[in-house]
């Protein structure tokens, strides 16, 4: 591993998120990009919401200084700086709902076309064989690409979640890429790594960084779950491919599952499923009586769990057909209990 890290670009990329962090604070009160409390958030003040614009100006000021990225750098970068301005005006101006999904699928068009950058095999999900896509391929990365923008974007409920699971999912493929033999690629991950911490020591108000709360914001929440989706779809195909893309979805599980199974419910009740609500996994944890820095380690240590499944099965060469059901059998029964839930807990505490 050691090989294959440079210093520079990773303190480049911590230095500059750390001092844009700091600077846009007072920025992002002049131009109304604040967060205020409501029903739905709890917070207290106003609280700037440029964390992700500071991690991503970081990456890229990191990137140009160091050239260390990836091999599409100018196409990543231009999806990455539209996510980011959409992200922006939907935390300064409530976009509707559809409007910011048109523009996703836009970026994502990005990614898949542009940028040539999309899903051409899901491996042998069903033991007759890899399942090419030919050109369906692009269409099928689009949605996914989208899904998973929005799947980050909903986790991002409580003090360091978006962050914190991003780190997790990014320190899984790192390990992915070094048990491929593909440690030369390890910087790509490791430099939004270093970009993210500094913001994390602001959001969960480590010691010495009390009393400048900031959040990631959409812009934030949107750019992490874009970069995390390049990264996979990446490193998931092609003849050099780092590992199989079954693996790469059990990575994301977590997110993608509490995704799933808020839209399945609002779906039932013929509620529109792009309709914010206080449901997610985070509130869940939090109304059986957790505190936010309770439930957050309670999901960043499921997610954990998720990426090492993913991690194992492809160390051990589990078959991918059992991977994939492994993991269906899993949703439904995810989806079965966040459905069944609160009246879990009234059985699980009448019989404590």
């Amino acid at each position: 591993m050691f090989d294959y890290l440079q210093i520079v670009p990773l303190f480049t990329a911590f230095f500059v998120a750390l001092i844009l962090l700091v600077v846009m604070t007072p920025l992002a009160h002049q131009f109304g990009l604040v967060d205020q409390p409501n029903i739905r958030k709890r917070h207290h003040g106003m609280v700037p919401l440029t964390g992700g614009v500071a991690i991503f100006m970081a990456v890229v000021v990191a990137s140009i200084v160091t050239d260390v990225w990836m091999k599409n750098n100018p196409l990543f970068f231009t999806a990455s700086a539209f996510i980011v301005l959409l992200g922006m005006l939907d935390d300064r101006f409530e976009l509707s709902a559809k409007g910011r999904l048109m523009c996703q699928f836009g970026v994502a068009a990005i990614m898949a076309w542009s940028a040539q950058n999309y899903i051409t095999s899901l491996g042998n999900l069903f033991a007759i064989g890899d399942v090419d896509l030919g050109l369906a391929g692009y269409f099928f990365t689009i949605v996914c690409v989208v899904g998973v923008i929005n799947a980050f974007n909903m986790i991002d409920g409580i003090d360091g979640l978006a962050g914190g699971m991003s780190l997790v999912v990014l320190l899984a493929v790192v390990c992915l890429l070094l048990l491929a033999g593909n440690g030369g690629a390890i910087m790509e991950p490791l430099i939004i790594i270093a970009a993210i911490v500094p913001f994390l020591a602001f959001n969960l108000s480590w010691k010495g960084f009390r009393g400048n709360k900031i959040f990631m914001g959409d812009a934030g929440s949107m750019f992490v779950g874009l970069t995390i989706v390049w990264l996979l779809v990446d490193h998931a195909q092609g003849t050099e491919a780092a590992f199989r893309p079954i693996t790469a979805v059990w990575l994301i599980g977590l997110p993608l599952m509490d995704m799933a199974a808020i839209m399945y419910r609002r779906a039932r009740k013929g509620q529109s499923v792009l309709r914010p609500d206080r449901k997610h996994l985070h509130n869940i944890f939090m109304r059986a009586g957790l505190s936010s820095n309770q439930a957050l380690v309670a999901i960043l240590f499921m997610g954990s769990i998720y990426c090492l499944i993913g991690v194992l099965g492809e160390v051990f060469a589990v078959p991918e057909w059992a991977m994939f059901f492994g993991f269906i059998a899993l949703l439904m029964v995810y989806s079965y209990i966040i459905q069944n839930i609160w009246r879990m807990i009234r059985k699980f505490k009448k019989l404590a």
